[in-house]
């Protein structure tokens, strides 16, 4: 399993999107997701957090919190435990980010872009303001098949 963060960039009524269409071979070409990624060595959630989102967006994060995290499971890729994070202070400049395009997005528009299925379901949470969450999805292909919810089952169906 690896671990990853993901980070939705707050801007009044906007998020920071990243509409994923540069990299080869990408799980999540074409796919709009917040910005993080991959753990380097003897980093915590919040050392990724603050060094994925400078690297991929300039800014550097002064104000933000974790939500919960996200288990991953799929047939076809490796496991992934992911810290979910909204941040509401940042400084500096975005800069062109070398895994996609990087767009202000209004808040209500974001479940109508092309979203993974789960990812609408951390996304309602978050626009909630659900309390800290763990929330484990198992995909079979491209198809969200189980959705729990702090240990409870809940609908796929998003």
């Amino acid at each position: 399993m690896k671990n990853t963060t993901l980070c939705y960039i707050q801007r009044g009524d906007q998020y920071l999107m990243l509409h994923r269409v540069k990299k080869e071979n990408d799980l999540n070409h074409d796919k709009w997701v917040g910005v993080g990624g991959k753990f380097e060595p003897d980093e915590s959630p919040d050392d990724c957090l603050k060094r994925e989102v400078l690297e991929e967006t300039g800014l550097t994060l002064t104000s933000y919190r974790c939500r919960g995290v996200v288990t991953f499971l799929s047939d076809q890729w490796e496991g992934e435990y992911m810290y979910l994070y909204t941040a509401d202070g940042f400084a500096g400049e975005i800069i062109d980010c070398d895994e996609g395009t990087l767009e202000w997005v209004d808040i209500d528009r974001v479940p109508e872009l092309p979203l993974w299925a789960g990812d609408k379901i951390f996304f309602r949470l978050l626009r909630e303001d659900a309390p800290w969450f763990s929330l484990k999805l198992r995909y079979a292909g491209d198809t969200l098949t189980e959705a729990v919810l702090n240990g409870e089952p809940i609908s796929t169906n998003v």
